[in-house]
């Protein structure tokens, strides 16, 4: 089975960055989606990165944009999520989820493999 697994959270100050990872295994880096989410306390749990192999297109939440980047190493298996400028409201769970094959849905769908969680405290 596809497992994920998430690392490298911590506790930064606003402004830092951290580097997120996600590896990967039972699972091959071709015409696949994988995804970040995250989940504050209070709070839903929402899509900040999705990446569809299908199209090669990287999609970032409105939050995101301009601030995270998303990037990978295929022989490592391994996907990353680069966080620069971080603000105190970025404090939540991240985890990784993932989706072999699946074109058709969009990116942020259908994603059934599910790492647990790390997580990144931003501190004011």
């Amino acid at each position: 089975e596809v497992q994920l697994q998430a690392s490298g959270g911590g506790l930064v100050q606003a402004g830092g960055s951290l580097r997120l990872s996600c590896a990967a295994s039972g699972f091959t880096f071709d015409d696949y989606a994988i995804a970040w989410f995250r989940q504050a306390p209070g709070k839903e749990r929402e899509g900040v990165s999705c990446f569809e192999s299908s199209i090669n297109t990287t999609y970032y939440a409105e939050s995101a944009k301009g601030r995270f980047t998303m990037s990978s190493d295929n022989t490592k298996n391994t996907v990353y999520l680069q966080m620069n400028s971080l603000k105190p409201e970025d404090t939540a769970v991240y985890y990784c989820a993932a989706r072999q094959g699946g074109g058709l849905v969009l990116c942020y769908y259908g994603l059934d493999s599910w790492g647990k969680g790390t997580l990144v405290t931003v501190s004011s």
